[in-house]
């Protein structure tokens, strides 16, 4: 019989979880600060009323099943759900949130300037009612706290986007090609990089890597990480004033891109920058690559893809880290039912909600549903994601650390494996973007 893995939190985290249930405000209590001329209250209307909600196919998968459990339990609520692919809608909803008929809910994939321009309400009076400051970890909440300048994030900002579940990205690898090289997974990037120089004597392509939309940045974040720590990534990341980009770690691992590129592991530079993420995805489960750094939203079309062949662990570093944030909804400021938008926002954190997240490949608001067997793809990630929260050492996106820093690395990373740009020019620009958005 197969041994089961269950997510085993950080005792910070884990004691942030005890109040599960118990901290919630009774039925009917307001506070203030609700927007849309509404005081914020856990009493919902009685009349029937529509809501609006936008999201992505990624992320949307699993909220699409948990808006049909919410409308049971509230049958006079009806959601309308959207979605757009992932590129146009980070492009769009500011546009969309603005507009005349704007959403009541959407997905917050980065704050940009969305807070700044007051497109989405403070939820810090509905925490206070449901209990998600006490239900949360701290720095599960803090990557939505924005300060009064609209861009600095973490803790003592105002709270703008409840979680739904937790992205993470890591390193699949195929467990088929593993064993055909007789080598192990690694534990450690010197064993790492010995086995991408083993696949590549062998003639297998060693990573898997598609950076047309700027994914080569994952790899570069997480050797960064790796070397310099949490903390460092994280105050960056956040736009912590006298942060920067220009470290020891973020140059090295600028220049482990760039070499690992001209030893010829990831493939021609014009197949790697033409090739799409999914597109990566798609060679990874036809066998084209040993490893592949990759978020566990695709676990799901991975692990129907590859089988008992697909595996997943941390990047290795000398810290243990990964990049990951929640999948988080906010409240548009035009909202005509924020406090019936909000209970929808509580609900993701149920049962019911973390089953369809978990299912769909994010780590769930609700730990007790990430049970899975050991030595399967999902037991890997539980695994993992155990690891990372253990050594608290979950690192925000950097892609998401300005409105335009996405960009600046899709177009970084991409002179870097085609030449066409210096380490140090790479490293200068990165942080220029940065210093435009959070310096002074």
């Amino acid at each position: 019989m197969q041994r089961r893995t269950r997510l085993v939190l950080a005792p910070l985290a884990a004691g942030a979880l005890l109040g599960l249930g118990l901290t919630a405000c009774a039925p009917g209590a307001t506070t203030t600060g609700a927007g849309a001329g509404t005081d914020a209250s856990t009493e919902l209307t009685t009349d029937d009323i529509t809501l609006t909600l936008m999201s992505t196919p990624e992320s949307g998968a699993a909220t699409e099943a948990t808006i049909a459990a919410f409308e049971t339990e509230h049958p006079n609520i009806t959601i309308e759900y959207s979605q757009t692919n992932y590129e146009d809608y980070n492009q769009s909803v500011n546009l969309n949130l603005s507009g005349d008929q704007s959403p009541d809910i959407v997905l917050l994939n980065a704050v940009a300037n969305t807070v700044k321009n007051k497109l989405v309400l403070p939820l810090d009076d509905y925490a206070d009612l449901y209990g998600w400051n006490d239900f949360f970890p701290a720095n599960q909440l803090n990557q939505w706290r924005v300060a009064d300048d609209g861009t600095t994030l973490g803790d003592g900002g105002a709270l703008y986007a409840a979680p739904a579940g937790f992205s993470l990205v890591g390193t699949y690898y195929n467990k088929a090609i593993v064993a055909e090289l007789g080598i192990e997974a690694p534990t450690s990037l010197a064993e790492f990089e010995a086995a991408l120089k083993t696949a590549k004597a062998a003639g297998a392509l060693p990573v898997q890597l598609g950076n047309a939309e700027g994914h080569a940045a994952f790899v570069v974040q997480l050797l960064g990480q790796g070397m310099s720590g949490a903390d460092t990534a994280n105050a960056w990341a956040f736009g912590h004033e006298g942060a920067t980009f220009d470290t020891e770690a973020n140059h090295a691992a600028a220049q482990t891109l760039t070499d690992w590129q001209k030893a010829g592991y990831l493939g021609d530079p014009t197949t790697v920058n033409g090739t799409d993420l999914q597109g990566a995805v798609d060679n990874f489960i036809g066998g084209k690559g040993l490893f592949l750094v990759d978020g566990i939203w695709d676990a799901g079309k991975i692990g129907e893809g590859l089988g008992e062949d697909a595996g997943f662990l941390p990047f290795p570093g000398e810290n243990t880290t990964g990049i990951g944030t929640s999948v988080a909804y906010a409240i548009s400021t035009q909202s005509e039912h924020p406090n019936e938008a909000a209970a929808f926002l509580d609900f993701l954190r149920s049962p019911e909600a973390s089953e369809q997240q978990f299912a769909q490949g994010f780590m769930p608001d609700d730990p007790t549903v990430a049970v899975a067997e050991e030595g399967t793809l999902q037991g890997d990630i539980v695994a993992a994601w155990a690891e990372i929260a253990e050594a608290d050492g979950l690192v925000a996106f950097n892609n998401n650390a300005t409105a335009t820093m996405n960009d600046a690395l899709k177009a970084g990373t991409q002179q870097l494996i085609a030449g066409q740009m210096s380490v140090g020019d790479f490293i200068a620009s990165i942080q220029a973007d940065w210093a435009a958005a959070h310096a002074g």
